[in-house]
């Protein structure tokens, strides 16, 4: 097991305002990894792929897997701060939404490479919820995939805290307090 207590997740369902979140981050000069599924979706629809979660959810899934633990790898040497924008727990929780077959090699991926016991979640805020060409989920589904990704999370012994729906600045401010940093 390998833990990396110097990598925070930022989790939700779409459309919450992880990205938003995580490039307000960024433009604090905060280190931030962007999420793997959306990289995903514009190379396969860029490429004519079938890895995409309305044509080959299994797939896409592989793919965010795959992509996740490079991400996570790729960083094994620093102690510096990190947010992530989803993690590897989060390619769990969409298996089990999608109710594919237990996958015994992803069950030991979740718990070899893990991440600070503390992970922000930010619940569905349907006024800020869009639909485009890579989120075709319905917001009725967006809550779903929260709350999947909230019991996979707790089942998986991470201790989660909500992020207030806030303008991004003060969600940006709640999370570095929580952390016990000074706001920039």
């Amino acid at each position: 097991m390998i833990i990396k207590t110097n990598f925070h997740i930022i989790t939700g369902g779409p459309g919450g305002g992880k990205t938003t979140l995580i490039n307000e981050l960024q433009q604090k000069q905060i280190n931030c990894i962007p999420e793997v599924a959306r990289e995903i979706i514009k190379d396969q629809l860029k490429n004519n792929g079938q890895a995409l979660p309305w044509k080959n959810a299994k797939e896409y899934s592989k793919l965010m897997l795959s992509h996740s633990i490079r991400d996570y790898v790729k960083l094994l040497d620093t102690n510096d701060l990190y947010f992530f924008d989803r993690g590897i727990p989060d390619t769990y929780a969409y298996e089990s939404l999608m109710n594919f077959d237990d996958d015994e090699n992803l069950n030991l991926i979740v718990n070899k490479y893990r991440y600070n016991k503390t992970v922000f979640i930010l619940p569905p805020w349907e006024e800020i919820y869009k639909i485009d060409s890579e989120r075709k989920q319905d917001f009725q589904l967006a809550k779903e995939t929260y709350y999947m990704i909230k019991d996979t999370y707790e089942r998986l012994n991470y201790d989660l805290i909500e992020v207030p729906c806030l303008a991004v600045s003060e969600r940006a401010d709640f999370i570095l307090k929580t952390l016990n940093h000074v706001s920039f």
